[in-house]
């Protein structure tokens, strides 16, 4: 055992270090074994010095690990390095992006208060505001994304949040962050960014003026689709709430899930701009096949937002492609069926490429006028473009359009 080093010393100083070294380094403290990866701990309970050190660390009058459901070393590295690639002053881990979002929720709203929602968003987030915040008495009002007149007329004198996805699951809509943080601010309420499919390797939205960054780490934090797992960020005093939400209500994650997505983030702009580069250029060659309506990608110059996709996501445009299909959902279907590598799952952010119905998938329990008002079509395919070889993703696209005819 190295008996000279310093219990909790930082890895190193990283005062004004890049995004990419602190994807790295960022948060971790050794142990004093002196080891150089990141360490597992898997332990539920911790042991105090003594009944004084115990009543302190309970009463947080002193910092120290309590009980693994709210004070973890392998959970908090996860929580200091993503903290710092946002530019957040806390981040906060929980057990799945579903939990972040219920976190967000119920620590900043009551019964009685109101939320704007953007109309495009998951569709199991739209679940969790419609069939049980507003069970609890929580207002929700649903607005346009690209509309910031629209949010502002909605915020009523209750309104706490304002909640959206940029860019949005699956169409690639974009909101103005920063006219919508101008709106939300004026009317005394937080905005909250959901920036799963960017990371903030393509996007910082703490720095565009949001209040509450959620992640899915499920997702390109992960990278390899492994483990589950959630993240709140933002100053430290709004994160204490959600602390205390978590403490109390539980939807943890675990140590395991924390190392894993510690290293997913090591790797996180490197494959960030490598599913950027792929996608581009499947967009661009999608746009060009007669099968294909139309594109939704925000870095194709017809992208209607494309200009404040370049101003937002300066890191790049993210790694989902959507498309009409011509034919409507048989010809969706038949493409889908066609594919010989692509995995046929409603999940994304994964190395693999992956391919997905959104209305009959993931937008499956919206009402037929949900999915129509959110542009969600029968005709809808929605890739996850992945790593592998360009070209051999773009075969089996080309098999899919064979078969659709």
């Amino acid at each position: 055992m190295i008996t000279d080093w310093h219990p909790g010393q930082l890895d190193s100083d990283l005062s004004g270090a890049d995004f990419d070294t602190l994807a790295v380094r960022a948060g971790y403290r050794r142990s004093p074994e002196g080891e150089h990866g990141e360490a597992i701990f898997t332990t539920s309970s911790y042991v105090f010095r003594d009944a004084a050190h115990a009543a302190a660390c309970f009463a947080g009058s002193e910092p120290g690990n309590v009980y693994s459901r709210y004070t973890n070393p392998t959970v908090r590295t996860f929580e200091e390095r993503l903290a710092a690639l946002e530019g957040a002053e806390k981040a906060v881990a929980t057990a799945s992006g579903m939990s972040a979002i219920m976190a967000t929720v119920m620590s900043f709203c009551s019964a009685g208060d109101h939320v704007l929602v953007s109309r495009s968003i998951f569709g199991a987030t739209v679940s969790l505001f419609d069939k049980y915040f507003k069970r609890f008495g929580i207002e929700v009002t649903y607005v346009a994304i690209d509309d910031p007149q629209a949010w502002k007329a909605a915020c009523q004198s209750n309104t706490r949040l304002l909640y959206l996805e940029s860019p949005s699951n699956p169409l690639a809509e974009l909101a103005d962050i920063g006219a919508l943080a101008a709106i939300a601010h004026e009317a005394g309420a937080l905005l909250v960014v959901d920036n799963c499919f960017c990371t903030p390797a393509l996007q910082q939205p703490l720095k565009l003026g949001a209040d509450v960054v959620i992640h899915s780490a499920t997702k390109y934090i992960d990278g390899q689709g492994r483990c589950l797992g959630g993240a709140v960020a933002g100053s430290k005093e709004l994160m204490t709430e959600v602390v205390g939400f978590l403490r109390t209500a539980g939807p943890s994650m675990s140590p395991f899930n924390a190392w894993v997505f510690l290293k997913g983030l090591e790797t996180l702009r490197l494959r960030m701009r490598a599913h950027c580069a792929s996608s581009m250029a499947l967009a661009l060659w999608l746009e060009q096949q007669p099968q294909v309506e139309k594109v939704y990608y925000a870095g194709l110059d017809s992208h209607p937002q494309h200009t404040l996709a370049c101003r937002q996501q300066p890191g790049g445009f993210g790694a989902v492609v959507s498309f009409d299909i011509r034919g409507g959902q048989e010809a969706a279907w038949r493409f889908i069926d066609a594919t010989r590598m692509i995995s046929i799952t409603a999940n994304l952010g994964d190395a693999k490429t992956t391919i997905t119905h959104p209305a009959s998938t993931t937008h499956g329990r919206l009402k037929p006028e949900e999915r129509a008002g959110m542009g969600i079509g029968d005709g809808l395919l929605r890739i996850a473009v992945g790593l592998e070889e360009l070209e051999d993703i773009r075969a089996d696209l080309q098999r899919g359009l064979n078969a659709a005819g």
